[in-house]
């Protein structure tokens, strides 16, 4: 039974929960205490597992749809059952090589692919394996560690800045300034930039030359002036699309029966279209426990409305201790979290692994 209000549960009701729980994930149905009878560890009898259903329900763990139905998992009796009763979060020998092939490529086993590639990949192994929507953030230019910079002349008056970050991520963006530079002067504010700032972040550069510019005897360097143009335009134009999402399996979503609701169904569907919101959803998962490799929000544990019918589990990738990107799966509240855990942050974990062993992934 319930021992008190910190909402502790005896074996007997955990092992109630679990079954219920997995049971209900297996067949999408109400589980009735006779079916559960049959699995319990001590022989119960229905009528026992009834009163143990009885209890978790009147603590909110439960819920019945029907008065003659049986019962089913509430948000609660997920969260319960996610941080207290779930053993190994780990997949299954034969899936951990089939995403590793597919992450490398069926035509090369040895090499990593490029980066849109190899993100595109992610997201599609994500989707696959979980059968849900696959979503993967790919490293932002405006807080990777950048390792080299260039500048180029384009013939409608905008520049190509070309970054290659510390982890050997190649990324361009275009940027269009006031003043009609020569490639000669970009060329030699690169070298500037280069050799002055190279093991920095672009917003730790662009603060590091207004510092530069304040000081007096830097007021007419005109490298430095430059310099600070392209790098803040840079920033500006490309904040809010400095990250590449990559979403696949949204089809996934409308074939399964959790998502009925029409109107709910479209609401979920544009939350999709619009990769901006993807990005600030996974950046609120993991904000809340980053020292965790995996976060999970259950139903109306996200912020927005649209997802209260879902469950999000997300993870981040790194290199050199500095977090560069984000992988999550977003599926109705009823799946197998044990499973869906053990692919995202096997996946994170390989992502991770693709950035330290390839010099050479280009993102953009």
């Amino acid at each position: 039974m319930i021992r008190n209000s910190l909402d502790i549960l005896d074996e007997r009701s955990r092992e109630m929960l679990a079954l219920l729980i997995e049971t209900h994930i297996a067949t999408g149905e109400p589980v009735g205490s006779r079916a559960i009878s049959k699995f319990s560890s001590e022989g119960l009898s229905a009528a026992t597992v009834r009163n143990v259903f009885s209890e978790l329900e009147d603590a909110g763990y439960l819920e019945q749809p029907h008065t003659s139905a049986g019962r089913v998992p509430s948000e609660k009796g997920y969260r319960f059952y996610v941080d207290h009763i779930l053993g190994k979060k780990s997949l299954a020998e034969s899936d951990r090589v089939a995403i590793q092939a597919g992450m490398r490529g069926e035509t090369s086993q040895a090499n990593w692919a490029g980066g849109d590639q190899l993100m595109a990949r992610a997201s599609h192994l994500l989707s696959h394996f979980s059968e849900s929507v696959g979503i993967v953030v790919s490293p932002s230019i405006t807080h990777n560690v950048i390792k080299h910079i260039d500048f180029v002349r384009l013939s409608d008056g905008r520049i190509l800045v070309i970054t290659v970050s510390r982890a050997g991520l190649v990324q361009d963006r275009l940027v269009r300034i006031d003043e009609d530079l020569t490639q000669d002067e970009l060329n030699r504010t690169a070298n500037y930039v280069n050799a002055n700032f190279s093991g920095m972040s672009l917003t730790v550069i662009r603060a590091e030359l207004l510092k530069r510019l304040s000081e007096e005897k830097a007021l007419y360097d005109r490298l430095l002036q430059n310099a600070i143009m392209i790098c803040s335009r840079d920033l500006t134009e490309n904040d809010d699309h400095s990250a590449e999402v990559f979403v696949e399996g949204a089809s996934n979503i409308v074939a399964k029966p959790d998502f009925a609701d029409v109107e709910r169904l479209r609401e979920l569907l544009r939350v999709f279209e619009e990769k901006n919101r993807l990005v600030k959803i996974l950046t609120e998962c993991l904000s809340g426990a980053p020292e965790q490799p995996v976060s999970i929000r259950i139903g109306a544990e996200n912020s927005l409305p649209s997802l209260s019918r879902c469950t999000v589990i997300s993870s981040h990738y790194g290199y050199e201790n500095q977090i560069v990107g984000s992988v999550g799966v977003v599926g109705p509240i009823r799946m197998e979290y044990a499973r869906m855990i053990g692919l995202v942050n096997y996946v994170a974990r390989l992502l991770e692994q693709s950035l330290a062993e390839s010099p050479d992934i280009v993102i953009g």
